[in-house]
């Protein structure tokens, strides 16, 4: 065959599955992305007939120079990413903010008035300002509050990152014959894979060849008991997790060896076609930024509503005689929008999160976007994964279950730290416990010979005498592993210590037991068959049983005694496997009855002579076997339900491990009684996915989702149909997940939780928070934490817009009532505004940001998980709040009008000595005047502002921060009014010290006028 022809071929077959990916990926190649959809199945194909049609030979592999050429055909076996967004593009959309938006109007406004102004100047006139400084000043406020948003975010990024480089994995391959090791990104389709244990599947492929082979899919499939895997062709098509002949990448190889050939890489893998779910879900706005708009659109009505009053009046009244009367109109509009929109809201509200975003990385949970802090902590539904997130993903034996009575084992995970103590229901005699103590060390000796598993013992960065620097580490089947042990916690490895293996008969799904041959070193080397398997399995090989250190004949009682526990602790979420052993009284497996020997004089391989040895066994017991719930998770879903977050199960796991968990972790509630729910209970309490496909429309599923928390059997669209009917229901859902399954919920949660150590990439990428202990524990740590910030968010934003609304009064006020204050002289033409532009920016920039700063880091005045979380329909700014802004608002306009009436000619209170020194002198201290009981008032307002109803002397010095900036912002007050150069910016001139007596007295007003009302609001609430 030419090189054109076997191109051909070879795309002709390449990526062969039974599925064709879904979506449009941009960062597929091209020829990736034509390649033409698959029509066989490899699972229902013979392996040879995919090796030929993939156009490889089984027994060589690629070589070296065609695994190139596929290379350069297909593509770098790796998942798609979408296009990494330029950084001039992120510090653009740093600017996507309605409060940007009207700034930006404010700008447009200043902009056109200065122009105008220029335009118009006389010749030989200065023409005003040489700059719009007005326009400038704000224009570097927004770009300060980019480049702050631009920092912490591209912080957070690389955090995440950081997560990510772990070591680039590889892959054993047959390449020209040979074995050799490879990246893992250089697997193309058509190489042969070679697994053992603890491999990692790079790529989904056909098996050729599988000798006790087992694999782990629970990333994949949920699935927390590895898969056995054979090469048997099926006869009709299973769902992914019944594909028994087929590998996928992802998973992990725990137990056997075996060959695959590779039909999918990259993209159009099982991990790849979930990924391609995510397309279809786009990012949304958090809860904070759709309430932000919500702000911002009512400020920008509001301001509109305000000047158009004021403008008509004006027109109305005075009417606009030439340019200038238009100038000082626009510079009007200009004070409005700069008076009513807090210009640092914006930079206050990123520093806060930032904060929030570093306090919860020391925390180990990583937040990908700042607007995501604030999410969590409304979140009203947590929906997890089961494995390795509420579990450890470490199978435990928990129970032992003798012929004289049932133990059970304490510890979790793979520490072999533990002891054995009596069931507390069960009723035995002083003798009958002693007797299944016994027999259960005798179990678990066996349990840990006839097993293929291993625990490594591994040393930290300490020196290894502290506990905490001992980890412990799995290798093989964690079922097996958790026998070895549950045998070192009862040192019952040390009973056969002296037994050495000579001769394995592997576990096969088919068998669903194993049994080793073990030579007694102490015994002159006799030998004797230990068993482990399925206990209904085995008890068909036993003929005997082990009972208070005796043995004798097993009755028809013991089998129906032992299958009654069985289903017993089946029931209740175990997984059950028999151990039985039996003594050849031999040292010679030649000269056990019945044995084959091949024609060479050989004993022939023992793994085909089952019949003979496994028969006459005698059973000593069996072991429940759990992935336990982390320990720390239930107080987690515990303080969780009282902060009235709902915590919701979903798993790919067996229905009734599902309940058992749930149970165990108070997902699902106890009776009445405090007895946890049985068996019985599961219909009402645990829903399948083939259940949830039964339902038969929208309204129905929305019902189920209400009331039922665990959920078994479940695929991927399942976990997005259930997030998003979450949604529906007005809820704010948290998504926690580790394996490529949870992805597509992930992202489409209201903020997806991924597991740094065990999560895989596609989660990784789609989640918003990063968790980088992989503890559940964190995330409620991370919604108090959530709650706490948006309460200060809500503090200063009282503090901001209550002192905003003040200022647009006192613009307002001081307009209309100009006449009458003395602000304008009779006869005088024109708009007399009675604070300037650059004074009010001074307030709102300076002046009011470091207490808005200081709020944004306030202690917490109550318990924030003692409450429930805020609904969507809730308001950040609500009815309560909108009282206490415009209250304060109006008290600050009148003391700051008052005092500048106080200093002024005409007026309620006429100062008739300041007649001498002319009108445009008098304002000038007037402005000053107002100003400085403006920014007192609103610094008296930061205190008052920290709690809607709770008294200003309750917790007075909680915050040293709070006062800090109180004083920075006195500091800056003075400087304006003192400093010559800031005087000529700001139009301001030194004061007396009887004008500061004033000023303070007045700002006082505002302090006195909140307690009052705070107090009738607590009577009222004590009604």
């Amino acid at each position: 065959m030419d090189d054109r022809k076997k191109d051909q071929s070879i795309q002709s077959h390449a990526n062969f599955d039974g599925d064709s990916a879904t979506g449009d990926r941009t960062q597929i190649r091209q020829d990736q992305q034509n390649q033409q959809p698959p029509q066989i199945d490899p699972s229902l194909a013979d392996a040879q007939a995919v090796a030929a049609s993939l156009g490889v030979d089984p027994n060589t592999g690629l070589s070296q120079a065609e695994a190139e050429r596929r290379l350069a055909q297909y593509g770098p076996n790796e998942l798609a990413s979408a296009p990494p967004v330029p950084k001039w593009k992120k510090f653009l959309a740093q600017f996507k903010d309605p409060l940007v938006y009207l700034l930006l109007a404010a700008t447009g406004i200043s902009l056109i008035a200065w122009f105008i102004e220029k335009a118009n100047a006389a010749p030989g006139a200065e023409g005003g300002e040489i700059l719009p400084f007005d326009a400038i000043v704000i224009v570097l406020i927004l770009i300060v509050n980019a480049v702050l948003g631009y920092i912490q975010e591209s912080k957070a990024e690389e955090a995440v990152e950081a997560l990510s480089q772990m070591t680039a994995p590889q892959t054993n391959v047959l390449r020209d014959g040979k074995i050799a090791r490879i990246n893992t990104v250089d697997v193309v389709p058509g190489d042969m894979v070679v697994l053992g244990e603890g491999d990692s599947i790079p790529a989904d492929g056909r098996l050729l060849a599988a000798a006790s082979l087992r694999v782990a899919e629970a990333s994949l499939t949920g699935e927390s008991v590895p898969v056995g895997k054979n090469v048997d062709t099926l006869a009709e098509a299973k769902a992914l997790g019944d594909r028994a002949n087929m590998v996928f990448n992802g998973t992990s190889v725990t137990q056997g060896t075996g060959r695959a050939i590779v039909t999918s890489t990259g993209m159009r893998t099982q991990v790849g076609k979930i990924a391609d779910l995510l397309q279809a879900t786009d990012d949304d706005d958090s809860p904070l930024q759709k309430e932000m708009n919500y702000v911002s659109k009512i400020l920008g009505i509001a301001v509109c509503i305000i000047a158009a009053v004021v403008l008509v009046a004006l027109a109305l009244t005075e009417g606009f005689n030439d340019i200038h009367d238009v100038i000082d109109s626009l510079l009007l509009s200009v004070s409005l929008a700069v008076a009513a929109v807090p210009e640092g809201l914006a930079a206050i509200l990123t520093v806060v999160l930032a904060l929030g975003v570093r306090r919860m990385a020391e925390h180990h949970a990583i937040v990908k976007k700042l607007h995501s802090v604030e999410t969590l902590g409304s979140a009203s539904v947590i929906c997890s994964d089961k494995t390795g997130t509420l579990t450890r993903n470490e199978m435990t034996v928990e129970r032992v279950v003798t012929p004289s009575g049932e133990v059970q084992l304490t510890g979790t995970g793979y520490a072999p730290e533990g002891r054995m103590i009596a069931i507390p229901d069960a009723a035995l005699s002083g003798s009958a416990a002693s007797a299944a103590q016994v027999e259960a060390v005798a179990t678990l000796a066996v349990g840990s010979l006839a097993n293929d598993g291993e625990l490594r013992e591994n040393t930290g960065a300490g020196d290894g005498s502290a506990a905490s620097d001992i980890t412990w580490e799995a290798v093989g089947d964690p079922t097996e592993v958790s026998l070895i042990v549950a045998a070192r916690k009862v040192k019952a490895d040390r009973k056969y210590a002296n037994y050495t293996r000579v001769g394995e008969i592997p576990f096969t799904s088919d068998r669903k037991r194993m049994a080793v041959v073990a030579q007694d070193n102490a015994d002159a080397g006799r030998l004797t068959v230990f068993a482990k398997g399925a206990p209904d399995v085995l008890l068909g090989y036993c003929s005997r049983i082990a009972v208070n250190g005796a043995v004798r004949p097993m009755t028809q009682g013991d089998r129906q005694q032992i299958l009654a526990a069985v289903e017993r602790l089946s029931a209740e979420a175990y997984r059950t496997l028999g151990q039985a052993y039996r003594p050849l009284g031999t040292a010679s497996l030649a000269a056990v009855p019945g044995v084959r020997i091949n024609a060479a004089g050989h004993v022939a391989d023992i793994a085909d002579q089952s019949d003979v040895l496994e028969s006459d066994l005698i059973w000593v017991g069996m072991v429940g076997i759990i992935d336990p719930p982390r320990t720390e998770v239930r107080d987690s879903v515990a303080e969780a339900h009282r902060a009235g977050i709902r915590t919701v199960m979903i798993t790919g796991d067996h229905p009734l491990t599902a309940a058992r968990i749930a149970s165990d972790l108070g997902i699902i509630e106890t009776d009445g009684d405090g007895s946890s729910v049985g068996s019985a209970d599961l219909s009402s309490k645990v829903l399948t996915g083939v259940q949830l496909d039964e339902l038969p429309d929208e309204q129905a599923f929305d019902k189920a989702t209400r009331e039922i928390s665990v959920y078994a059997r479940v695929a991927p669209e399942h976990k997005l149909k259930i997030v998003e009917s979450l949604q529906r229901q007005g809820n704010i859902v948290a998504m926690t997940g580790d394996g490529v399954n949870d992805a597509p919920a992930v992202k489409t949660a209201d903020i997806g939780v991924a597991m740094g150590i065990t999560g895989t990439e596609v989660t990784k990428q789609s989640a918003k928070m990063i968790l980088a202990d992989d503890n559940f524990s964190t995330i409620v740590e991370a919604v108090r934490e959530g709650r706490g910030i948006f309460d200060n968010i809500r503090k200063f934003l009282r503090y901001l817009l209550s002192s905003n609304v003040g200022e647009v009064f006192t613009v307002f006020g001081g307009v209309m009532l100009a006449g009458f204050l003395g602000i304008t002289q009779p006869g005088s033409q024109g708009v007399t505004v009675p604070l300037l532009a650059t004074q009010l920016l001074w307030i709102n920039l300076l002046t009011d940001a470091a207490p808005a700063l200081a709020m944004g880091v306030d202690p917490s005045t109550d318990d924030v998980m003692a409450r429930k979380p805020r609904k969507l329909t809730d308001r950040v700014i609500d009815g309560q709040m909108w009282g206490d802004i415009i209250f304060i608002g109006i008290i600050m306009a009148a003391v700051t009008l008052i005092g500048m009436d106080m200093h002024l000619a005409g007026g309620l209170f006429t100062d008739r000595s300041v007649d001498a020194i002319g009108h445009d002198a008098q304002m000038t201290e007037v402005r000053t005047m107002g100003f400085t009981i403006l920014v007192f008032a609103q610094m008296l307002n930061a205190l008052c502002s920290r709690s809607h109803d709770q008294s200003v002397f309750v917790g007075l010095f909680a915050n040293k921060w709070l006062w800090g900036a109180i004083a920075l912002s006195t500091l800056l007050q003075l400087a304006v009014v003192y400093v010559p150069f800031l005087n000529t910016a700001f139009g301001t001139v030194p004061l007396s010290a009887g004008a500061w007596v004033e000023c303070l007295g007045l700002a006082m007003i505002v302090l006195v006028a909140s307690e009052l009302r705070k107090c009738v609001l607590r009577a009222m609430h004590r009604r």
